[in-house]
């Protein structure tokens, strides 16, 4: 296992009623094993739980898995229960089937637009791989 990356932790699970958590797994996995804490949910997670787990174990990062295409409805609200909470910093990511499967194709633009405007640093489509977001979240952080 590398060396723990400064005590960087993040938060991974699959939000709201989806339940498919093969990605969410995997991400969880590949940044244990780049050096990550990681507090891994599982599938069908509340808003709520997200929040309480980042706030439990200091998270510097929020990754939300979603592939039955309803993750923008589903992460609505998320930001603003962050900055309740005292988490007005921390960094949010999406990704997976966030949308409808032809509006991914059709629309990417307009969707990273929506996550924007819902207060998400990032999404990625369900073509990023595991190494490519914890590259992504290392530079996000400014380390390695």
């Amino acid at each position: 296992m590398e060396k723990r990356q400064a005590n960087k932790s993040v938060v991974i699970g699959t939000i709201g009623g989806d339940a498919h958590m093969i990605g969410a797994w995997v991400l969880s996995k590949a940044f244990e094993k780049a050096g990550f804490k990681v507090a891994y949910l599982g599938a069908v997670v509340p808003q709520k739980d997200f929040v309480n787990a980042a706030i439990e174990i200091d998270a510097d990062a929020i990754l939300v898995s979603s592939m039955y295409g309803m993750g923008i409805m589903d992460c609505e609200g998320l930001r603003e229960k962050c900055i309740e909470a005292g988490l007005k910093d921390i960094i949010l990511y999406a990704g997976g089937t966030v949308a409808a499967p032809l509006e991914l194709e059709k629309n990417w633009p307009e969707i990273e637009k929506r996550f924007e405007k819902i207060g998400f640093n990032r999404v990625f489509k369900n073509t990023c791989t595991a190494d490519e977001a914890v590259e992504t979240l290392k530079a996000d952080l400014g380390i390695e």
